[in-house]
């Protein structure tokens, strides 16, 4: 295919492109997902639907970045500068389909009291009852996604995980050498300022004791 070609060119312009490629659009993954296999010599891009209608631009930049996960390479280009920015802006034209009263009321609160009403209101929904992974922020479908846990936690507990992932769609990330960071100074700084952030620390660290689940590493994404 004649976009990866160009793609590869752009990130490696010394270098001959020997490759056997393939791209597919699929509708099995998540909005604006995306992944490559590498076999020998061969190079599989498979990319949802939703990028068919993307500009050539900002694709040629998930696919460089797509190769350079391959090749565990670290390079900055412009189109995976537009990239960055495309997936930094897309909660603004995602659909707003999912809600759910409970996380709906949290939200509310911590709008209120810590981003002036600003942030505009995700999808949101429970995840599974997870007490590894107790909540996320995804960037492709605009979405808080917290642990079913946190249905019998204390309310201030939920603001709080609701907080951080809240920062998470705010701050979004910073890019570097073809790695995004996520915690950065700026959102460790942020996260201090909720109400009691040392005691909510402690009270979920308390909530991961108790349901005894073994070799907690981190519960935040």
């Amino acid at each position: 295919m004649q976009i990866i070609k160009e793609a590869f060119e752009k990130l490696y312009p010394n270098k001959t492109f020997n490759y056997s490629v393939k791209l597919k659009y699929t509708a099995r993954f998540k909005p604006y997902n995306a992944n490559v296999r590498y076999t020998k010599n061969n190079l599989e891009f498979s990319l949802s639907k939703q990028w068919k209608h993307i500009s050539k631009d900002i694709v040629v930049g998930l696919i460089q970045t797509l190769i350079l996960k391959i090749f565990n390479d670290k390079k900055q280009t412009i189109n995976i500068d537009l990239y960055n920015s495309f997936i930094r802006n897309l909660h603004i034209s995602i659909p707003k389909q999912k809600s759910d009263p409970i996380l709906e009321n949290s939200f509310n609160k911590v709008n209120k009291k810590y981003f002036y009403n600003l942030l505009e209101i995700p999808n949101l929904e429970w995840g599974s009852n997870s007490k590894r992974k107790l909540g996320s922020y995804d960037y492709h479908t605009d979405t808080i996604s917290i642990s079913t846990i946190f249905l019998d936690a204390e309310p201030e507990l939920l603001d709080y995980l609701m907080y951080h992932e809240m920062l998470h769609k705010k701050i979004k990330f910073n890019s570097k050498d073809n790695r995004n960071y996520h915690h950065t100074k700026e959102f460790r700084e942020k996260e201090k300022k909720f109400n009691g952030y040392n005691e909510m620390e402690k009270k979920i660290k308390d909530l991961i004791r108790k349901s005894k689940h073994k070799g907690f590493l981190g519960y935040f994404t």
